[in-house]
C-alpha cells in the first residue's frame, strides 16, 4: 500500500506503507541514531511528532519486551525510515517493528530518499506534516499549541524503593514526560523516588522556610529532579511555579531536558524554538571552561536563550554553541539539556547523577 508524507507547503514525499494503514499529522523532526529505535519510539519527548530516522536500516533486530521502553506505548505520531527490514535477528526480539507500530496506532513509512527529507528540514526549519495510507486524508496540526506534558505525565504519585537497601534520600521527580531510564538511575544510586504530575502542588501555601513543608508527600525532600517531555516549555506554567517556590526554598534540583528550559524559566532566564532541534544519541556537548567533550542523547526543540542571574552555562553544544546546561554559581540548582541517563546512547554524561547527589 502506498504512503504519502505531504509537508504544509504542498511538498509530497511517496513510499511504500508500514505498520498502522491509518493516518497521522505533526511536526515533522529527523533523528540521527543508529540504534535504540524501540526506546526513542517511546520516549514521550516525541508526543506529537513525526519522526524521520537519518539511519538507513531499521527494524533489523525487532522489538523486545515492555522492560526496555520508555514508557508504556509508542509516543511519536508517526515513522519514516529508508529502508524497513521486516525481517528481524535479536534473541530479545518478540515481534516486528511493523508490527509493534500496527498494534500501537502508528503508521510506518518507507521513503527511500530520507536525505532530502532531512535536508528540507535542516534548511527550511521544522515543517508540519501529515502521513496518509491510502485515500483517507487529514488536516495538518501543530502539536506545540496543545499542552503535551499534560497528555504524557502520570495522573498521581508514585513512590519507590531502591532493591537493595537506602532509601534514606528522598528525591521528587517532577514527570513531564519522564523517560522510565531516569527513575532507574535514581533507583541504582539507593534513592527513595517519588515520582508526581507534571501540574502537582508539591509544597502547601504557607510562605515557610521549612523544607520538610510539603503537600500530600510526605517526609523531607531532599531534592528534585525536573524530566524530559514534550512541546514548549512556556505550557508548563504550574511546574515552573513550583520550581520557583523550590528555588526559594533552596531545595537542591537536577534538570533534565525540558527540565533544563523549565529551571531557566523559574530563575528569571528565557527560552525559544530552534530551527530543526537536536534529536539523535551522538550529539557532541563541551564542559564550559574546559577541553572536556561529551557524546551525548538528546532530544528537544527549543534551548536556552537567556542564562537566568546567579547561573552560569554548564555545556555547550559542539555543533551550534547553544545552552546545553546551568548551574548556580553557589547554590545546588542545576541542569542539562541532555540525557544523562543515557537510554539508548553512550554513557559518556551518567556521572552528572553523581555530582548532582554529591552536592545535596
Amino acid at each position: 500500500m502506498i504512503g504519502t508524507l505531504t509537508f504544509k507547503d504542498g511538498s509530497r514525499f511517496d513510499g511504500q506503507s508500514f505498520g498502522a494503514p491509518v493516518p497521522a499529522a505533526g511536526e515533522v523532526v529527523f533523528t540521527t541514531g543508529m540504534t535504540g529505535y524501540p526506546e526513542t519510539l517511546t520516549d514521550p519527548s516525541y508526543r506529537g511528532q513525526i519522526l524521520v530516522f537519518t539511519y538507513p536500516l531499521l527494524g533489523n533486530y525487532g522489538v523486545g519486551e515492555r522492560i526496555y521502553w520508555e514508557s508504556s506505548r509508542v509516543q511519536a505520531a508517526g515513522v519514516v525510515v529508508s529502508h524497513y527490514i521486516d525481517t528481524p535477528s535479536h534473541h530479545a526480539s518478540r515481534e516486528t517493528l511493523a508490527a509493534w507500530l500496527a498494534r500501537h496506532g502508528v503508521p510506518l513509512v518507507e521513503i527511500k530518499d530520507t536525505r532530502a527529507l532531512v535536508q528540507k528540514i535542516r534548511e527550511e526549519g521544522t515543517p508540519l506534516g501529515k502521513l496518509t495510507v491510502g485515500r483517507k486524508d487529514i488536516p495538518f496540526e501543530d502539536p506545540n499549541v496543545r499542552n503535551l506534558v499534560a497528555e504524557v505525565s502520570i495522573r498521581k504519585p508514585v513512590t519507590r524503593l531502591p532493591g537493595q537497601g537506602g532509601g534514606k534520600r528522598h528525591v521528587v521527580l517532577i514527570d513531564c514526560g519522564a523517560k522510565r531510564n531516569i527513575e532507574r538511575e535514581l533507583l541504582a544510586r539507593g534513592l527513595k523516588v517519588t515520582t508526581v504530575p507534571w501540574n502537582w502542588r508539591l509544597f502547601n501555601d504557607q510562605r515557610s522556610h521549612d523544607r520538610k513543608t510539603v503537600d500530600v508527600i510526605p517526609g523531607r525532600i531532599d531534592a528534585v529532579v525536573l524530566s524530559n517531555g514534550p512541546g514548549d516549555p512556556k505550557m508548563v506554567q504550574e511546574t515552573i511555579a513550583t520550581v520557583r517556590e523550590a528555588l526559594r526554598r533552596e531545595v537542591p534540583i537536577l534538570g533534565i531536558c525540558l527540565g533544563n528550559q523549565i529551571l531557566a524559566l523559574a530563575a528569571g532566564g528565557d527560552t525559544y524554538k530552534l530551527k530543526f532541534g537536536h534529536r539523535g544519541h551522538n550529539q557532541p556537548c563541551t564542559l564550559v571552561g574546559s577541553e572536556r567533550s561529551l557524546l551525548t542523547t538528546q532530544n528537544h526543540g527549543y534551548s536556552v536563550s537567556k542564562v537566568p542571574p546567579g547561573f552560569r552555562a554548564w555545556f555547550t553544544n559542539g555543533n551550534d554553541g547553544t545552552n546545553e546546561g546551568l548551574i548556580h554559581r553557589t547554590k545546588p540548582f542545576m541542569a542539562v539539556q541532555f540525557h544523562p541517563e543515557h537510554t539508548p546512547g553512550p554513557t559518556d554524561a551518567g556521572w552528572v547523577f553523581d555530582y548532582f547527589l554529591s552536592r545535596i
